[in-house]
């Protein structure tokens, strides 16, 4: 089962459970599925919607002066488990060759087609710089 298929199942039982700040926010996730061209997503498609909620929910916060919600703390659970910074470090320790690159950021592309949507960008272009 897909990723969207299974936040429609926690609808379910969001609703059943009368937890209400779960299902406003898996509603808001659906409604956005619903918005996409294709209406069978991919997990990438997923994540990255609910990566664009997130974002976008932080910057309204921000803007606010406040730090989180449990808006951000239902949707984050949905993500795949992110890459440790050590395991991206060790990773790239391991199979980036960096006298093949111009400089050390073009090594992102093939870091990030390793680690998918289970390692940010900022995190990458950070630890890249470490090196």
């Amino acid at each position: 089962m897909g990723l969207q298929q299974t936040i429609q199942e926690q609808l379910k039982v969001s609703l059943k459970a009368r937890d209400t700040e779960r299902t406003a926010a898996i509603r808001v996730l659906i409604g956005e599925f619903q918005r996409q061209l294709d209406k069978a997503l991919s997990d990438d498609q997923v994540v990255a919607i609910i990566k664009k909620l997130i974002k976008s929910e932080s910057e309204l916060l921000s803007a606010a002066g406040r730090e989180k919600s449990s808006f951000i703390d239902i949707l984050e659970g949905y993500l795949p488990r992110q890459a440790a910074d050590q395991e991206i470090r060790s990773w790239i320790r391991e199979n980036i060759d960096f006298s093949s690159f111009a400089n050390k950021m073009q090594a992102m592309k093939p870091i990030m087609a390793h680690f998918g949507s289970s390692a940010d960008g900022a995190t990458v272009k950070r630890i890249l710089q470490e090196f």
